[in-house]
């Protein structure tokens, strides 16, 4: 009889167990920061807090779905990367709105929460990027995860410099332009997302 580690559906088998675990962990750390961001930018005033909470709660729905079909076929993995790239255009979006609005109704934040903030999300992000760093190559759901959660390391350290240059500044612009700044980074990978999503479709149905 085939040793188990040498039967190729024995591995996938591993490899999705893998994938699943990984998963659970960082749809909760998410959906934690989520709630602890979205409270905090909405107190303090901040753009790019709020931003980076939406991002967050973005994240733990993605990671909900990438759980869902990481034992399914090819073509839900793609499905499920095309939901994904289309959750990054609604957030890019929203914060776009956010962030004119409070060019319109200026503000000047709380940047010593921002900071904190900022930094607690910057150490909760980089734990998801390594938990999911092994995984970034298995297949186009799992690599989608990954560029989630190296997003956010990028959106973290761009709240910390908001937080600097309100103290620096005494004003809010940086923070409305680190929003925007967000806002554009969510299209683009949204836009990414979404190339990759429709040409595993394409091949799937070849």
């Amino acid at each position: 009889m085939t040793d188990c580690c040498n039967d190729k559906a024995c591995e996938i088998e591993a490899l999705r167990n893998r994938q699943g675990a990984t998963l659970k962990i960082v749809l909760g750390i998410n959906a934690v920061m989520f709630g602890v961001e979205l409270t905090a930018g909405l107190l303090a005033g901040s753009v790019s807090l709020v931003a980076d909470s939406l991002d967050m709660l973005g994240d733990a729905l993605v990671y909900g779905f990438s759980l869902y079909v990481v034992a399914r076929s090819a073509r839900m993995k793609a499905i499920s990367a095309v939901f994904k790239g289309g959750i990054m255009a609604a957030f890019g979006l929203f914060v776009l709105g956010q962030a004119i609005y409070r060019i319109i109704v200026p503000q000047i934040p709380v940047f010593e929460a921002i900071g904190a903030i900022g930094l607690l999300a910057l150490a909760a992000n980089s734990l998801c990027l390594v938990l999911l760093w092994r995984h970034q190559a298995d297949d186009i759901n799992m690599n989608s995860v990954w560029l989630c959660s190296r997003n956010d390391i990028v959106a973290n350290i761009s709240v910390l410099c908001a937080a600097f240059g309100v103290w620096l500044t005494g004003s809010g612009c940086l923070d409305i332009l680190v929003g925007l700044a967000l806002a554009v980074l969510f299209l683009r990978s949204a836009l990414f997302v979404l190339r990759g999503a429709t040409t595993e479709l394409q091949v799937s149905n070849a």
